[in-house]
């Protein structure tokens, strides 16, 4: 198991971001979210305007206040995280800064994404963007949405700033992983929430998921039942969770979570265009992994 500490604790959830009627951000459903994945789902820490929180379609604005609603009603007892990673340097460090004025507790920062900068400009990227705050910052290497991976070389390299402290870690590639979890100190979390017990077994040390709207305190028990060294018990929670785990992410996660959220009398709202709402084939689909794990 890893050795790495825990900046962000073992459990994250990707918050979705709740809209009213009229499209507006919810502030009030919003709270209402965060008190939940917090106190009930049992979530260490909260990424507020991930892609899952629909980032591309909110305003800066809109991250900001959004932002300070959720530290007002959690950031008590949970930490918040700030998604602030666009394709250009110069407003990512504007998010980060932004960020850590409306209070957050750390930085979730994705690989610049569709322009596919090459690996000496990802180093300078996210130096620039460390380099802007005080705030610990958690890396996304997801390069099937991005188009480029962050290279376990530039990894290496990154985890010498004091700042860069986490990975949010969806490649898909646990050997390069686990060369960089081997060399670094770099705390490395699962982001693709079917793979979190492969992942705490080479060294990672948990989770920012977005089944964990509702599989969270599950989650969490299967989490603490691997770095405890009940591999029994954590295989299965895996086994009954998977459906979930992997549901989700059958269309788009937004979409599926607030169907999910619906369906247990959590509605949060609608989603902003080009994102639409689940059909009823969707619906029925969550609804029966939520079933199955025992979450509905």
């Amino acid at each position: 198991m890893s050795t790495a500490t825990l900046p962000f604790g073992r459990l994250l959830t990707a918050m979705v971001t709740p809209f009213d009627g009229s499209g507006a951000v919810d502030h009030d459903k919003a709270a209402e979210l965060a008190a939940h994945l917090v106190d009930e789902m049992r979530n260490d820490a909260l990424v507020i305007s991930g892609t899952t929180g629909e980032s591309p379609t909110t305003t800066d604005e809109e991250k900001s206040e959004l932002l300070r609603t959720v530290v007002a009603a959690v950031g008590d007892r949970a930490r918040v995280l700030a998604g602030v990673g666009t394709f250009s340097t110069d407003h990512t460090v504007h998010l980060a800064r932004a960020a850590a004025e409306a209070g957050a507790h750390g930085l979730l920062v994705v690989t610049p994404y569709y322009s596919k900068p090459p690996q000496p400009a990802l180093l300078e990227h996210f130096t620039t963007v460390a380099d802007a705050t005080e705030l610990p910052v958690m890396l996304y290497d997801i390069p099937h949405r991005s188009g480029t991976e962050i290279a376990t070389d530039t990894l290496k390299r990154l985890a010498e700033h004091p700042r860069i402290v986490g990975v949010k870690d969806a490649k898909g590639n646990l050997t390069e992983s686990g060369r960089v979890m081997a060399a670094t100190d770099l705390a490395f979390y699962s982001g693709d929430d079917v793979m979190t017990l492969p992942l705490l077994s080479i060294g990672g040390v948990g989770l920012v998921g977005t089944s964990t709207h509702f599989t969270g305190a599950a989650a969490k028990e299967m989490i603490e039942h691997a770095v405890g060294g009940r591999p029994e018990q954590a295989l299965e929670l895996h086994r009954r969770l998977e459906p979930t785990f992997t549901g989700v992410f059958a269309t788009q996660g937004c979409i599926l979570v607030k169907a999910g959220l619906d369906l247990q009398g959590r509605g949060v709202g609608g989603l902003r265009r080009p994102m639409i709402e689940a059909t009823e084939e969707q619906r029925q689909a969550i609804a029966a992994c939520l079933r199955f794990s025992g979450l509905l």
